[in-house]
C-alpha cells in the first residue's frame, strides 16, 4: 500500500491551531491506515489504497469541518518526497535557510521572474515546487512568490526527515 505524505499549509504557524492528536484523527476519519505527524506543523505519513487526488480531497473535506474554511494541502508520496529532498538546487546552502515549497501542479512559466523584494535569496524551479534559499533566513526576507500563494513551505530539515520517514513507514 502506498505511504503518503500530507502537508498542511499554516498549521501551528500562520494563525491555524491544530493539535496533532485532531490531525492524527482527521487522517483514521478519512480512511487512511497507520497514521502518524512529525513535528507540529502540519505534516503526515499515512498509507492509503486511495490515488493522490482522492488523498488530497478527503483531507481538505476533514479540515474544511474542522476549521469552517478551506485549508490548503499538498500531498505527495514517499518515492515522489525523496525526489523533493534529492533534487535541491542548492545542496552546500543550509538546509534550515532552503525551503521547498510544495504546490500542487507544476511551477507556471515565469514563475521565478514573476517575483518581488528580492533581495540576497536563490530560486530555482522543480516538478511541482519552487525552492528557496534564504541566505539571510526566512523571517528577514521579503520576498513576494506570487505563483506560491497557494503552496506550502517546509525547509529542507523536515524535508529530508519526511522523506526518511516515509521511506520506512
Amino acid at each position: 500500500m502506498p505511504t503518503y505524505v500530507a502537508l498542511l499549509r499554516a498549521i501551528n504557524v500562520g494563525g491555524h491551531k491544530l493539535p496533532m492528536a485532531a490531525l492524527l484523527q482527521m487522517c483514521r476519519s478519512a480512511g487512511f491506515d497507520r497514521p502518524r505527524t512529525y513535528i507540529a506543523s502540519g505534516n503526515a505519513l499515512f498509507e492509503c489504497r486511495l490515488g493522490e487526488p482522492r488523498v488530497r480531497q478527503g483531507l481538505m473535506r476533514q479540515l474544511e469541518d474542522y476549521f469552517g474554511k478551506p485549508i490548503g494541502v499538498q500531498v505527495r508520496t514517499a518515492a515522489q518526497l525523496t525526489a523533493v529532498w534529492a533534487a535541491n538546487p542548492f545542496p552546500q546552502a543550509p538546509p534550515s535557510r532552503t525551503v521547498a515549497i510544495f504546490l500542487e501542479a507544476p511551477p507556471p512559466a515565469g514563475a521565478i521572474q514573476d517575483i518581488r523584494g528580492a533581495r540576497h535569496e536563490r530560486l530555482a524551479c522543480g516538478t511541482r515546487e519552487i525552492y528557496v534559499h534564504y541566505p539571510d533566513g526566512i523571517g528577514a526576507s521579503t520576498l513576494v512568490i506570487p505563483a506560491a500563494r497557494a503552496g506550502t513551505a517546509r525547509n529542507l530539515n523536515t524535508v529530508g526527515a519526511l522523506a526518511a520517514l516515509a521511506a520506512s513507514h
